[in-house]
């Protein structure tokens, strides 16, 4: 006893000195803990949904690897049990200084006997917040052991115990650039900091005394915490060396972990050097999204797909609600987002087309559109559409065509509203087309211009606003500015076509992918070659758009409308459905509801949507057709389709004056006939002067020089003339004659 209380007064004489030192010298301004708190940069941004649960993490310092600052309650018992017990045992007791430490220290330095340090978590924690007191190479100075013994007290008496041990873990550097205890927990445990168990909480422990120790030594530094941790239990030393050599190999704090990566990096470019991003997806939509669209895509790897991306809004707000940019580990390319990308989107424009064409009065959704073969005269040649299935299905009306994805009776409306128009009706729906509509042409009906998922399906949100279009938002609660964009009437006219299972029966069946239990209307697409497949629609709160094909633009393989994107958009409907009904828009003012019959018995009579003022009663194409109307419209006067044959005299439709025809020497002249139409009756077909064919339409075997081509009358006389000019090599004279006739 009397030695032991000699050793004390010594260490206390001693430190005596070392304080009347320090006295002369001004105490470290630490500041107080929630300055410390708030001033803490980790090296990852923290991306959160609507209601704060984080989605993704990324890093933004590549030389550390700080995590977030972690509450003290939110941190294992085992953890903080196992520092105290390792680090500073009577951390509860001192008030900065552990004086019976101190003591023991000097007395074992003044003998040159080993002991344990006498620095406590206070004086650590002082060496970490003042970069002047920081050991180097070869340990602290003098000087800086006063100075961290004084601001240790100094903390002591304006820190709570709490705050001190809480600062400490989120500071203290646990291994090479790990530092502080939430980048310990994930990198090296792959759980939060709250679910250390004791031996993990061991190791961590032993890391701080030997940061950058072997793992045999770690192992056994643990092991030594873990029986202070558990007196009298027996402990497996030589599987937590196991344990520690398996986890300090762990690398597994990724640069960007989380469910929404391409979300995350939009708005750390909106929003750069943020700790914390608030987004307004909703978490659990966001994972359902990811896990159906990677379910649909292995499903489809057969098929030659390896890439998708989907996208939910909520119609009223605007707010994105779902954001997957990619197919992740399925894809080759995980960081391209597919949201964003440019692609073509097929048959998905036709709604805005016929919109138009509806709201400029040019057809309504009972008019009789011709679907047959077809080549009109562009620039850049002959454009000759065809549909999906290589087939025409004859006259049919709007209603069928829009709803059956017809591409010939597109580009007929396309001819009536033109491209440069119809450009311009895509640019006020939210669609930067690149070039002017001239540009594209009549391939613009089909999707020859390149748009991005997120554009695209905020245009059909317009169309669920009854034509109002605004912009996306990525901020909760952000206002909403709501500019005209399409006509209401149209707008409504043409969602009600979306939502018919009747109209899209041509093509898909009454029982389709694409059919929903609650109102939704759906439009899908696929672009040349089978590079993009499409599905966008709308219910009455959300708009869901999905893209898939792949990333390289490489084609798919027989992947249909119905097989590729619309089974994900489906299941994304079914899934915000699951509690929220969804019901049929309100008819806005000016539309009114009529019968409509359909002259030859084209389509079956049914209750049609009009804007005011264009309704009719009957839709016929010649006045035979009046003899064939059922007897609910006997007396009615026989009404033709102003969209598919006007008033006007006859005339010779195509090909148009001054075309070109150059023969290909590799193609069989036989299959390179050019085909002749007009519009009128009775006709005969005179190239140069000679008859060559009868009726509306003819064929004729194309040979070099100049042509001129008429239409004459029942009595010769000449009703319409083209010139034309045949260039390249034609058959011989003794196999078809000079005018190729047949």
């Amino acid at each position: 006893m009397l030695l032991k209380r000699l050793r004390q007064d010594a260490g206390l004489r001693i430190f005596t000195l070392l304080l009347i030192a320090a006295c002369a010298q001004p105490a470290c301004a630490n500041g107080t803990f929630d300055q410390i708190k708030r001033d803490f940069r980790p090296s990852d941004t923290l991306v959160l949904d609507r209601d704060g649960d984080i989605i993704q993490r990324v890093r933004l310092d590549a030389s550390v690897r700080r995590g977030q600052w972690v509450a003290l309650a939110d941190i294992s018992p085992a953890l903080r049990t196992a520092l105290v017990l390792s680090e500073d045992k009577r951390f509860y007791e001192h008030s900065g200084v552990d004086w019976r430490a101190v003591s023991s220290a000097a007395w074992g330095n003044l003998w040159n006997t080993r002991t344990r340090g006498a620095s406590t978590l206070s004086m650590q924690l002082a060496g970490l917040l003042d970069a002047d007191l920081r050991a180097g190479a070869q340990g602290r100075s003098l000087g800086q052991k006063i100075g961290q013994t004084v601001s240790s007290q100094w903390l002591e008496a304006r820190w709570r115990k709490d705050q001190i041990l809480e600062a400490y873990l989120n500071l203290v550097p646990f291994r090479g650039e790990l530092v502080g205890i939430d980048a310990l927990s994930r990198t090296l445990f792959g759980k939060a900091a709250h679910g250390l168990d004791e031996r993990e909480a061991a190791v961590a422990s032993a890391l701080v005394r030997a940061p950058n120790a072997k793992a045999a030594q770690v192992a056994q530094r643990a092991c030594a915490v873990m029986k202070l941790m558990q007196p009298g239990v027996k402990i497996d030393c030589d599987g937590l060396d196991l344990f520690a050599t398996g986890a300090l190999q762990r690398r597994a704090f990724e640069a960007s972990e989380g469910i929404a990566p391409h979300l995350a990096r939009r708005l750390l470019a909106q929003k750069p050097g943020n700790q914390t991003i608030h987004s307004t997806l909703r978490a659990p939509l966001q994972r359902f999204a990811v896990q159906t669209l990677a379910q649909h895509l292995r499903e489809l790897r057969g098929r030659h797909v390896e890439d998708g991306a989907a996208v939910v809004f909520d119609n009223a707000s605007g707010e994105v609600l779902a954001w997957v940019g990619s197919s992740g580990m399925l894809s080759a390319a995980a960081e391209v987002d597919g949201v964003l990308a440019l692609r073509q989107p097929g048959s998905t424009l036709k709604p805005f087309l016929y919109a138009q064409a509806i709201a400029e009065r040019r057809i309504t959704a009972a008019s009789l559109l011709e679907d047959s073969s077809s080549q009109i005269q562009t620039a850049g040649g002959l454009y000759i559409p065809q549909n999906y299935d290589r087939r025409f299905k004859g006259l049919v009306s709007s209603r069928t065509a829009l709803g059956a994805s017809l591409n010939v009776p597109a580009v007929r409306t396309l001819v009536m509203v033109s491209p440069d128009a119809f450009a311009r009706q895509l640019r006020a729906v939210g669609l930067p087309l690149k070039e002017s509509g001239d540009y594209y042409g009549y391939s613009l009906a089909l999707g020859s211009a390149e748009v991005s998922l997120l554009s695209l399906t905020n245009a059909y949100r317009t169309l669920a606003n009854g034509g109002r279009f605004s912009e996306v938002q990525f901020g909760v609660g952000a206002a909403v500015r709501f500019l005209p964009a399409l006509d209401p009437r149209a707008a409504f006219i043409v969602s009600d076509i979306l939502a018919d299972p009747l109209a899209r029966a041509r093509t898909f069946g009454t029982d389709s992918i694409l059919a929903t239990r609650f109102w939704t209307a759906v439009k899908t697409g696929t672009s040349k070659d089978m590079r993009d497949n499409w599905a966008l629609g709308y219910s009455s709160r959300y708009t869901v758009g999905v893209w898939v094909g792949n990333a390289s633009g490489a084609p798919m393989w027989d992947v249909s409308g119905t097989s590729g994107a619309a089974p994900v958009w489906a299941a994304l409907m079914k899934h915000l459905h699951q509690t929220e009904p969804s019901r049929a828009p309100t008819p806005p003012p000016g539309v009114v509801q009529t019968r409509a019959e359909f002259g030859n018995q084209l389509e079956a009579a049914r209750s049609e949507w009009f804007i005011r003022g264009t309704e009719q009663a009957v839709f016929a194409i010649d006045s035979g057709a009046e003899n064939a109307l059922p007897s609910s419209a006997k007396g009615l006067k026989s009404i033709k389709n102003s969209a598919v044959e006007a008033a006007a005299p006859p005339r010779i439709t195509a090909p148009a004056s001054g075309t070109i025809i150059a023969l290909d020497p590799d193609i069989p002249p036989a299959h390179q006939r050019l085909t002749f139409s007009a519009e009128g009756h009775s006709l005969r077909w005179l190239m140069d002067g000679k008859v060559f064919a009868r009726g509306a339409t003819a064929q004729w075997l194309p040979w070099p020089g100049r042509h001129v081509v008429r239409i004459v009358g029942k009595h010769g006389e000449v009703l319409d003339e083209i010139r034309l000019e045949v260039r390249g090599a034609g058959v011989k004279a003794a196999q078809a004659g000079p005018m190729g006739k047949r």
